[in-house]
């Protein structure tokens, strides 16, 4: 049976969708070799890896291996969030120390204390829009969004009642003062590239 074969058995079928549903049909799709997907808002987004942004989400996975052992820490990984059909892959993840998997061993949005977006051309809008909506909705303490288009960093905190109270933006080479956080240490940005 082909996607569209199961889309249209689920339609006749009145079965509400599901992300689970929706991640099966992606896994049989043929998803190009470096592409990402995910599900925001019920509506799937696939983008390319490029250099630059790979360079961003590891330099920022070295920095946070100060404070995070690797088993608490994840890169384009599903983690399914509140609201309609959320399934994201956050370009970096950092879990609480109590984080545990659930039974289908996916981690939950709950035990999130960080989360990286790095910025594609065709998905801004999502980072700067839904996602960061969804991740303040969750209770995410720290959103992070680098823009190697604008040079420029965005830090989203405080989260309350579905939104981040506490905004500050810089350029590139200012560092990111995260001790006052979950996350307790500085992220240095002077040496994330620029697109």
């Amino acid at each position: 049976m082909t996607v569209l074969e199961d889309r249209i058995e689920m339609a006749e079928s009145g079965e509400e969708l599901t992300l689970d549903m929706m991640f099966e049909w992606l896994e049989k799709m043929p998803v190009p070799e470096g592409y990402k997907a995910e599900i925001v808002g019920g509506h799937v987004f696939m983008t390319p890896q490029r250099d630059t942004h790979f360079q961003i989400i590891f330099d920022i996975l070295e920095q946070l291996r100060a404070a995070y052992p690797r088993k608490r820490l994840a890169s384009d990984v599903r983690i399914d969030f509140p609201g309609r059909l959320n399934g994201f892959a956050c370009d970096v993840a950092a879990f609480a120390e109590r984080s545990v998997k659930d039974a289908r061993g996916h981690w939950q949005y709950r035990d999130v204390e960080f989360v990286t977006e790095v910025i594609s051309r065709d998905t801004a809008a999502n980072d700067y829009g839904p996602k960061k909506d969804t991740y303040a909705a969750a209770g995410v303490p720290v959103y992070l969004i680098v823009d190697p288009y604008t040079a420029e960093w965005h830090l989203h905190t405080l989260p309350k009642d579905g939104a981040y109270h506490a905004v500050v933006g810089f350029p590139f080479g200012e560092e990111i003062d995260l001790t006052g956080t979950s996350v307790g240490l500085v992220l240095r940005t002077d040496e994330f590239p620029r697109d």
